[in-house]
């Protein structure tokens, strides 16, 4: 029986660019499992970020993933904001690209999408 999410991978040619992204643009906090060296992790090319509720988002080199996302439509990351127009606001005065602006899909819920640096998309969600 399926329980829930625990991960949600992405893969990339060069996970210290975009596990940089994650972490000093976006913002989300790194994680180390216990007795795990960060130094270590991050020269085996593997990133993990809090993604709450005992979840965790993972960044990592592969062979098999050159270059930019080939079809970012397949598959988007979600996360949870409290206001969808400030973080907006915030990331794109960082220079991050959105290729949704703000936008309300009824009764509360707002939604943003963004690229990462490989053209991976992003969205924003708040919830009523």
């Amino acid at each position: 029986m399926i329980k829930g999410i625990a991960c949600h991978a992405i893969w990339s040619e060069d996970a210290k660019k975009l596990g940089a992204f994650y972490r000093d643009v976006l913002g989300l906090k790194q994680t180390f499992m216990e007795g795990e060296d960060p130094a270590e992790s991050e020269a085996m090319g593997y990133y993990a970020f809090d993604g709450g509720n005992d979840t965790w988002v993972g960044l990592g080199t592969h062979s098999e993933v050159k270059g930019r996302a080939s079809d970012p439509y397949r598959h988007m990351l979600g996360l949870l904001v409290d206001d969808v127009k400030a973080e907006h606001e915030r990331l794109k005065a960082k220079g991050v690209e959105f290729i949704e602006e703000p936008t309300e899909y009824g009764g509360g819920s707002w939604i943003a999408t963004l690229k990462d640096p490989e053209g991976n998309l992003i969205q924003l969600f708040q919830m009523p």
